[in-house]
Parts: structure tokens; sequence; C-alpha cells
């Protein structure tokens, strides 16, 4: 800091030695004044010269100390209190833009609210037509048409839940209920609401539980899941079949999603979970968002599992989903 105050305060060092340099020369060359007497006049100047530059150096400093000091955050309690109009000017620099920016984000997370309310309503109210729509098709006799309108259906639901949980995730904390969960009853219901589009690409789904519960949240656990399996059966090839199995390793419960479809490039692996990826092996694919394995992630992340994927191109694909040790479910539960 010393060196840093030194050198703000160069020109006023620069310009002290000039005036003491100008009383010498003027000693020097006016043989009516004694030059002991410049040379003694320069001295205590110079005395008190430093004094003043050790007093400045501890008043000064003491600010800018607190100020490099302080956390690199929004607490405007943390910034020092002025001592001088520069000092002032410092500081509002620093507040005012704070300040707006605490009200600019104070708005946008209200409207950010309202949107997130708006959208959330508009899924509620779609989903009375929905059901209404799905009684209607379950009361057509013709199997064909049925079945295609099953698909057309399920492929709107999807879209509609995953439109919901993106809208969900942010607040994800305030939805969060850790609990001891049975997986065969909620994997078997959500493979039975995804039946239609099994049947119609003639997949099977062979489960497999070594371990039959699990640490975590049900809904969101339930969705993490539902999107796996909509990957699986998306890519997978007609007249194949999915493995679900679940196991330890290393002392930790694991659930397994195992296809057989097209496999994913090495290319891509690192990208598989990028929020809009959807592969660069057939990137004209219109029908994928990109959106399901990245809110997957996203919520797995947050629930302290840990989710990734093995592929070869044309061997498929396998999503492992690890969850956390007890340890790390008892922080998980305080939230």
């Amino acid at each position: 800091m010393i060196i840093s105050f030194l050198r703000e305060r160069l020109s006023w060092i620069i310009l002290y030695l000039f005036i003491q340099l100008l009383a010498l020369l003027i000693g020097f060359l006016d043989e009516a004044i004694r030059f002991s007497s410049i040379i003694y006049f320069v001295f205590l100047s110079l005395i008190v010269f430093v004094i003043f530059l050790i007093v400045r150096y501890q008043r000064e400093t003491k600010f800018f100390q607190e100020l490099a000091d302080r956390e690199y955050d929004l607490d405007v309690t943390s910034l020092p209190d002025p001592k001088t109009p520069f000092q002032r000017l410092i500081i509002d620099s620093i507040v005012i833009p704070i300040e707006q920016l605490k009200k600019d984000a104070s708005t946008n997370q209200q409207l950010l609210e309202q949107e997130k309310d708006d959208l959330l309503s508009w899924i509620h109210e779609v989903k009375t037509p929905m059901t209404t729509m799905h009684l209607i098709i379950d009361r057509i006799n013709d199997q064909q048409l049925k079945s295609q309108l099953k698909n057309e259906w399920l492929r709107i639901h999807l879209l509609l839940d995953q439109q919901l949980h993106q809208k969900r995730i942010p607040f994800i904390e305030n939805d969060l209920y850790m609990e001891t969960i049975e997986l065969e009853p909620l994997l078997f219901n959500e493979i039975n609401s995804l039946r239609s589009w099994c049947m119609q690409k003639r997949i099977g789904i062979d489960v497999d539980l070594s371990v039959s519960t699990v640490l975590s949240d049900a809904k969101w656990l339930s969705f993490i899941i539902r999107q796996l399996l909509t990957n699986a059966i998306k890519y997978s090839e007609v007249s194949s079949e999915i493995m679900v199995k679940s196991g330890q390793k290393d002392g930790q419960d694991q659930l397994q999603i195992i296809d057989n479809g097209r496999g994913i490039e090495a290319k891509d692996l690192p990208r598989i979970f990028d929020r809009g990826f959807t592969s660069t092996t057939k990137h004209q694919d219109n029908a994928a968002t990109g959106m399901g394995l990245y809110l997957s992630k996203i919520a797995a992340d947050i629930l302290k599992m840990d989710l990734r994927v093995q592929s070869e191109p044309g061997e498929g694909a396998t999503f492992t989903l690890t969850f956390p040790d007890p340890d790390e479910f008892v922080k998980i539960r305080g939230m």
C-alpha cells in the first residue's frame, strides 16, 4: 500500500524536491544569503514534509485499505466511511449503481415471478381439455387412429410437463421433500405413462431392481426418470429393449437406464447435458428440443445426484444416476 501511495503522490514529491533544489540554487548564487541557512531551511522543511507524508498516508490509505479488503458483494454496509469530499465521490459511485442494480433486480424478479405464475396457470388450465381429449381418444374404435392420436397426445403432454418443470426449477429449493422412495411403483408409473409410445415402436422395458429404495425427492426424481426414459424410447430402434436396473457401487445407490439406440458420438458426449443441444449426428431432427437432459442434469445436481452417460455410436447409451450418500442426504434434507 505504501508503494501505491508514493506513486499516487509522486507529483507532490517531485514538486517538493524541485522547490528545495531551487532554494539551494538561489542560496548558492546569491552571496547576500548564507548558504548554511538555506541548508538548515531545506533540512527542516524535509522533516516537515516527511511528517506530512506519514500523516497523510495513515489517513488516506486507511480508507482505501478497507475498500480493498471488503468482500466484492452488494452489501453497501461494508463500505468504509468517507472522510473527504473525494472519498464521498468514490463511495457514491459505488453505492448509487448498487442501489439501482438492486432495484432493477427486484423489478425483474417480480416480472419473472409473474411470468412464471401466468405460465403455470396456463399449463394447469390446458390440462383440463387434455384430460378430456384423452377420454375422447379412448372411445375411438379405430385402433390405428387411436394409437396415432394417443402418441400425439403424449407428445403434447410431455412438452407441457417439461415446460412446467422448466419454470419450477429456479425455485426447486422451495419444493423439495427428501424421503425414502420405493423405486418399483415410481418406475412402473412412469413406464405406464409411456406405454402407448412403447407399443407403437414395439419397445420392451425390462426392470431389474437390486436396490428397491432410495433417498430423494419423489416428484423431481420422477421427472428425471421420465426424461431419461423418454430419451431412451425416442432414440431406440423399433423392436428393441430398454433395461432399467438399480444396484450399488462404492457404497452408493445407482439407477441405470440402458437403451440399444443409435448411440452418441464421442464429440457430442461433453455437450449432451448442455441447454438446447440436440446432437450433431441428425441435426435436422426438429422433434428434439435439447431441454430434457439439460433440465434433468440441473435437477440431479440440486439433489446432489450424479448423472452421467456412457455411449458408443451404434451401441446405445447408458445413463447412470448415482444417489447421494447419507451425509449428503442430511444436508439436502435441511432444505
